[in-house]
């Protein structure tokens, strides 16, 4: 009888040391990214290939799942809505994380209350970029071209109170012009747009303009960063034309909060080396996103903290009112 009740002592520790063992290997099973951007947009195509590389790296493949619209609100609600488990992650924009904050009077998610940080992907310039039937070669000859003929020169963007529409209005007002928006909830329909005449600029995420742009059917005309593109190097700034602009976006990969400390820093850490990789940072610029390392989760929060700050007083300079 004690030889039985060893035995099955030692069959239960076994299993014991098997389901802890279990529990702890995370990940198990694919992990899923939610992003509120559609399928071929800057962040999207992004987000697929830094998930590719994160993918080898844990061993499980990483799904990514389109919810557009709304002006991030659809995608980044469902995300914030997710179990805490450390399979759902936001990959998440300046808009849906700060600027929506400012730009609608209620939103269904809490941006600082919802989602906890887990790594900076990268910063996003954006470009404005004008159709072969606008006839403009340089930012100032768009903006002139504005002035001469005040409510005829339209701009594609996300939406006025998106990132890029409030990057239109501050150039526009900056050039003494302003633009006609026409909003897009999907890059390449602005693009194609744009391309075929129907619309004479563009400002969107470099990423979503880049390939357009070196393929010779869009013209770059400014970047919104305070450096060029190494991407391209002929392509001034807005800063070049008015000196001192800076308007910069990123893409954070965050979890819902209360999300295991485990998968948290595991994905930090991962990200961090490959997001260092000479070869992937000099992809991501042709993406048009500058990868510099994730930083910690702490520094990351301290730097979406920072941006609500600066945030709030962009959206008090453009007079922008939350509806």
């Amino acid at each position: 009888m004690k030889k039985i009740l060893g035995i099955l002592a030692l069959g239960a520790a076994a299993l014991l040391h098997t389901h802890g063992a279990h529990a702890q290997a995370w990940p198990n099973k694919p992990v899923k990214w939610i992003l509120s951007q559609p399928a071929g947009s800057g962040p999207d195509v992004i987000s697929r290939y830094v998930a590719e590389h994160l993918s080898k790296a844990l061993g499980q493949p990483i799904v990514i799942e389109n919810r557009p619209g709304g002006q991030n609100v659809i995608g980044a609600q469902a995300a914030a809505k997710s179990a805490p488990d450390g399979y759902t992650f936001y990959y998440g924009t300046t808009a849906a994380i700060v600027t929506n904050v400012y730009t609608f009077k209620n939103l269904p998610y809490d941006p600082k209350k919802d989602f906890m940080p887990v790594a900076m992907i990268g910063k996003s310039p954006f470009l404005i970029a004008a159709s072969p039937s606008a006839n403009v070669k340089t930012l100032a000859e768009a903006l002139a071209l504005a002035k001469a003929q005040p409510d005829k020169v339209s701009i594609g963007t996300e939406g006025p109170k998106t990132f890029s529409g409030m990057l239109a209005d501050m150039v526009a007002s900056l050039g003494g012009a302003k633009f006609i928006q026409v909003p897009y909830q999907k890059a390449p329909e602005a693009i194609q747009d744009a391309i075929g005449g129907r619309i004479q600029l563009l400002c969107l995420p470099s990423a979503a303009l880049i390939p357009q742009i070196n393929a010779g059917r869009l013209t770059a005309l400014a970047v919104s960063t305070p450096q060029r593109l190494p991407g391209l190097p002929n392509t001034p700034t807005v800063g070049d034309t008015f000196a001192g602009f800076e308007y910069t976006g990123w893409n954070i990969l965050f979890a819902p909060t209360g999300t295991p400390a485990e998968a948290v820093t595991r994905i930090n850490r991962e990200l961090d080396r490959i997001l260092r990789n000479p070869e992937v940072v000099e992809r991501m610029l042709t993406l048009g996103s500058i990868a510099e390392g994730t930083g910690n989760p702490q520094a990351v929060g301290g730097f979406v903290s920072a941006e609500f700050e600066r945030w709030a007083k962009i959206v008090k300079s453009l007079n922008i009112q939350a509806e």
